[in-house]
């Protein structure tokens, strides 16, 4: 026999006889997630096993072509397993799969590896983020998700840390810091992998900010490029063009007061046309009156930009909202799509931002399509069909009055992603509607700790009683409410419409098996009918759900799986269901394992009778207080809390240690901040006076 060829079937004899490593080993977690480079990200959606970056693939549709579970057969889908977190704040995240290794983020930016074949925990990381940070976020301590790439997880740490994590083992590779420490920065969206970059923003508007995104060598963790969204001060050298050029769309000394624009979540990507969309922020502080008193769009606030991933460079750029004063972010998920338009093939991007119009633009050039409103809107009678820009109300912009505006800084939709089904055509957004007063604030000083008048959040907005005011009764009357709406993005309307009694609902997802599933608030997992809304299948979870699931095959066997777990801004401080902690549950058809029994609604307690004494002004003195300090996580007699408990119910031995938790932080470790730094041992004490204050008045009703 040759000697070449005896020596080629050797190999392949011993090839044969190689064992393969055992699933969810580190040989395995090693081996299946080094496979994942930039080819195989740009065809994630394809690999119809796995579920390897956030949105699903670049397009962020969320939709997957798995049909082993369809509406025909899913009235036998069943509970396979789940696992308990050992969490009890919000989970966000959308969970990334491959070949049955599972990566979850939580609270605290903590990382969770799985294994699904088993339903076990392999490895779990905890960034140790210092529970001091809790305060410099606007909206729970949640995370939203990891990114995967040859072999490494990579996680924004809420405390402004890039980590990237070793996929097989859960250890630290490297670490780079990617915001300024001294300021109110945090991180809870997900990074992306392009072009060997791993690509991260950061939240901080409403604590006084300024915006910007950054690249960094995804096996390094240099910086390759930063781009920020608005202007700093214009004494100094601009960083770019696109900075100079934003500079003229601003007045006054807005870069005193950061400015916003955070890219804190909003990403999507087009391999061919090598471009990099983010959707960015609010301005800082929300009311323009203050941070560009002047007037101006102040570019590029609430806007969508389209970058060269390769330099961060500015390509194009839409503003969906100039001169941004009501927390109107763009910063909702994107989705890219090739749709037909008036007869002619389009590539489109796709967004619901908070604003509630529905926008439709071109993606290779940023160019106007539409943009109607998929909820009641009323800041707006609509949006110039030319021009793109919104068409104002005189009241929406509260210069000189008090004003109902419509949605309010919850939005038409929030971050929960949204999802596209190309077959059906149709676009299914998690939304709501809602109304807030917004006036000026004429007592606003801003301060560096971030925040109004000392702490709290950065945004200029109050009710000034001696200015009119303008009422929307009709919004005023009707109870905020979700939706789950199915939008036809051609036709621009809506096909259907699934109304909620709560209206913080989970994310989406959307399968070729003509399903759409989401958990929603008041405890519930939900499959609906893609094509009309109808529900085919519903499990009880106990506990709200604001994650959306994500589905994958793993040995032939698709599964789906939700991450429970109750929290974000609403979260802190209403609840639609008992407080759970947080679990996965994974469901495949024919699943019979026993679904766990949620903890029971605790009895809210009645408000206890604790004698004090207090004068008027002390008491205005602690409501002033409250607002800006407390305000933010907790309530006082309405509906009993969520996360941070209502404060009408604190106990005799609460108040005995009023000023250890508030002024000295003995819950430091559970995420309430100490304020012994700014507020002084009296200031504490007026706030428990107005606190006692309002928990009797309330007893008394």
């Amino acid at each position: 026999m040759n000697r070449f060829l005896y020596l080629a079937l050797l190999a392949c004899f011993l090839w044969a006889c190689h064992e393969k490593p055992r699933p969810g080993s580190p040989e395995h977690i090693r081996e299946v997630t080094g496979g994942i480079d930039d080819s195989v990200l740009t065809h994630a959606g394809e690999r119809q096993g796995d579920w390897l970056t956030y949105g699903l693939d670049y397009q962020e549709d969320r939709y997957s072509s798995l049909e082993q579970i369809n509406k025909d057969n899913i009235k036998t889908l069943g509970l396979e397993w789940s696992l308990p977190l050992g969490t009890q704040r919000g989970l966000e995240a959308t969970a990334l799969v491959d070949d049955g290794i599972m990566f979850v983020t939580g609270p605290w930016s903590v990382v969770f590896a799985i294994d699904v074949r088993k339903g076990t925990m392999i490895w779990t990381y905890d960034p140790k983020v210092p529970r001091e940070h809790g305060e410099k976020t606007c909206c729970d301590v949640v995370n939203r998700g990891a990114a995967l790439y040859k072999g490494k997880v990579y996680v924004g740490a809420l405390d402004g840390r890039l980590i990237a994590l070793d996929a097989a083992t859960g250890s630290p590779i490297w670490s780079v810091m990617t915001v300024d420490t001294t300021k109110p920065y945090a991180i809870t969206g997900a990074p992306r992998i392009v072009d060997g970059k791993v690509i991260i923003g950061n939240g901080g508007a409403e604590f006084g900010v300024r915006g910007y995104v950054t690249a960094y060598d995804a096996n390094t963790g240099q910086q390759v490029w930063r781009f920020y969204t608005v202007p700093g001060d214009p004494s100094k050298p601009f960083e770019s063009k696109a900075m100079e050029t934003a500079a003229k769309t601003w007045t006054g000394e807005w870069w005193k007061y950061g400015g916003g624009g955070t890219c804190w979540d909003a990403m999507a990507y087009d391999p061919a046309l090598k471009l990099l969309y983010i959707g960015t922020g609010n301005g800082s502080p929300w009311n323009r009156q203050y941070r560009s008193p002047g007037g101006g769009d102040n570019l590029y606030l609430s806007s969508i930009v389209a970058l060269n991933p390769a330099t961060g460079e500015l390509v194009w750029y839409f503003q969906e909202t100039p001169g941004e004063s009501w927390d109107f972010t763009a910063t909702q998920p994107i989705v890219l799509a090739d749709l037909i338009i008036k007869g002619q093939p389009r590539k489109v991007l796709m967004q619901a931002p908070k604003n509630g119009f529905f926008y439709v633009l071109d993606r290779t050039n940023g160019a106007f399509i539409s943009a109607d409103p998929y909820v009641y809107v009323n800041w707006a009678k609509g949006v110039d069909s030319v021009t793109g820009r919104p068409i104002e109300n005189d009241f929406a912009r509260y210069t000189g009055q008090n004003s109902d505006v419509a949605p309010n800084y919850d939005g038409g939709h929030n971050w929960h992603p949204m999802a596209y089904n190309p077959k059906t055509g149709l676009v299914y957004i998690p939304a709501r509607e809602n109304v807030g007063m917004y006036g000026h604030d004429a007592s606003w000083i801003y301060n560096k700790r971030g925040g109004g008048t000392g702490n709290g959040w950065n945004v200029a907005i109050g009710y000034d009683s001696s200015k009119p005011t303008h009422r929307d009764t009709a919004a005023e009357k009707a109870d905020p409410k979700g939706m789950l709406i199915a939008w036809d993005p051609v036709r621009r309307k809506e096909v259907w419409r699934v109304d909620q009694g709560s209206n913080w609902n989970g994310g989406l997802l959307a399968t070729a098996g003509d399903i759409v599933f989401q958990g929603t608030e008041d405890g519930y997992f939900i499959a609906y009918d893609a094509s009309t809304g109808a529900v085919l299948w519903k499990v009880t979870i106990g506990g709200g759900v604001i994650a959306p699931p994500v589905t994958y095959m793993v040995d032939g066997k698709q599964y789906v799986t939700l991450v429970a777990g109750w929290g974000g801004g609403v979260g802190m401080k209403f609840k639609g269901a008992p407080l759970q902690p947080g679990r996965i549950y994974t469901f495949a058809l024919g699943g019979a394992a026993v679904m766990p029994v949620p903890l029971q609604q605790a009895v809210v307690p009645t408000i206890p009778d604790i004698p004090f004494t207090a004068t008027p002004q002390e008491v205005a003195h602690g409501k002033e207080l409250f607002r800006g300090y407390c305000s933010t996580c907790h309530v006082i007699a309405h509906g009993g809390g969520g996360l941070a408990p209502d404060l009408a119910y604190a106990s005799a031995v609460t108040h005995q240690s009023f000023l250890a938790i508030v002024y000295r932080g003995a819950y430091l470790p559970f995420g309430m901040p100490r304020f012994g730094d700014r507020l002084s041992e009296k200031d504490v004490q007026d706030i428990q006076k107005f606190i006692l204050t309002s928990a009797k008045a309330a007893k008394a009703r």
